[in-house]
């Protein structure tokens, strides 16, 4: 039997990490179990074509993220734990993205005081979360060429707000600005240098810790897009990179969580990645199937926004008992090294 690589270890340590941390189980337990051998095994980045593949099976329904990666991982863990592996997911909220891009042309429908209501439903319901920021904004970041704005003293004033309520904060980019104007090519850091995406990068947490004391743990590469000979520079700045569907693309499909070169790669895949009123169902249906897993779902205010916040007062009053906070998962991340 082949011996698990370094990341495979670790990725097996934060499926198991509240059992290994309360002594329940053991790692040579968890290590030589098929089951999670299978679950946690390091995927390598496949070919353009492979990814381009897998991408439109994704859309097509065909590529399901429960046969490949929940399945999975609820088979390793109840192959090790047995009943006790049942549990409530613990969801990792993350909402894009603050501010708006729109605020400041349209300020009835994306500005500050149109963002008021998420903040509200949130921190009524005790619902932990991640919020994506943007240290300066593009007048339009699907344009490669234009403006851009600081944080306003109202923006800086409600991370604060957000920060004092418990909220954990993602880089969200530098300008949210796309490189390239066809749609489907989009991306603020791919097609960069490492040597250039990690200046940016530098140059974007420089901003948000001179004008909001924030440094965050966590990226958010904008529209999910990053180059996979970029990671190492990722890594080596924040323990946890998220992602989305567009990631597929450019990195293939993963299982999620799972370590990868000394950061941990977190992407949402749809159904999981939506509106409230979609994400909502498919949490049902996992609270019922006790998968104990780390479960990241991804929501944008703007969408619950313009869908008038009822969906979303559901789900943050369903979800917030199971919603973990980022810091726990930070920690979690930290001791499974």
């Amino acid at each position: 039997m082949n011996a698990l690589s370094l990341d495979e270890r670790r990725s097996a340590r934060l499926l198991f990490h509240s059992e290994l941390a309360a002594g329940t189980v053991t790692e040579e337990a968890v290590f030589t179990a098929p089951e999670v051998r299978a679950a946690v095994r390091t995927r390598h980045v496949p070919p353009l074509p492979w990814r381009v593949a897998q991408a439109a099976l994704r859309k097509a329904g065909r590529l399901s993220p429960q046969q490949r990666v929940i399945d999975p991982a609820v088979r390793a863990r109840r192959a090790v734990l047995g009943a006790a592996a049942d549990g409530p997911p613990r969801v990792l909220l993350r909402m894009d993205e603050y501010p708006h891009w729109l605020a400041a042309r349209e300020p009835a429908r994306f500005g500050d005081d149109a963002f008021a209501p998420w903040r509200e439903i949130m921190a009524a319901a005790g619902c932990a979360h991640l919020v994506a920021v943007v240290p300066r904004i593009a007048d339009d970041p699907e344009q490669k060429t234009g403006g851009a704005r600081d944080l306003t003293d109202v923006e800086l004033a409600r991370l604060r707000q957000l920060a004092a309520d418990g909220v954990v904060f993602g880089l969200h980019g530098y300008e949210h600005r796309t490189r390239f104007a066809h749609p489907r090519l989009h991306t603020e850091l791919g097609h960069r240098s490492r040597a250039g995406v990690g200046a940016l990068l530098d140059q974007a947490l420089g901003v948000l810790s001179r004008r909001a004391g924030i440094r965050p743990q966590v990226l958010v590469p904008p529209f999910n897009t990053f180059d996979a000979f970029q990671y190492r520079e990722l890594a080596a700045r924040f323990p946890v990179v998220t992602g989305g569907p567009e990631s597929i693309l450019r990195m293939g499909f993963h299982a999620t969580p799972t370590w990868r070169a000394g950061s941990v790669y977190l992407p949402a895949y749809p159904p999981l990645y939506g509106t409230a009123a979609e994400v909502l169902p498919v949490l049902d249906q996992q609270l019922a199937a006790d998968t104990g897993l780390w479960t990241p779902v991804v929501l944008h205010w703007g969408w619950e926004a313009q869908r008038g916040w009822r969906d979303l007062e559901l789900f943050a009053e369903m979800i917030a008992p199971y919603a973990v906070p980022w810091n726990t998962f930070l920690d979690a991340v930290e001791r499974t090294r």
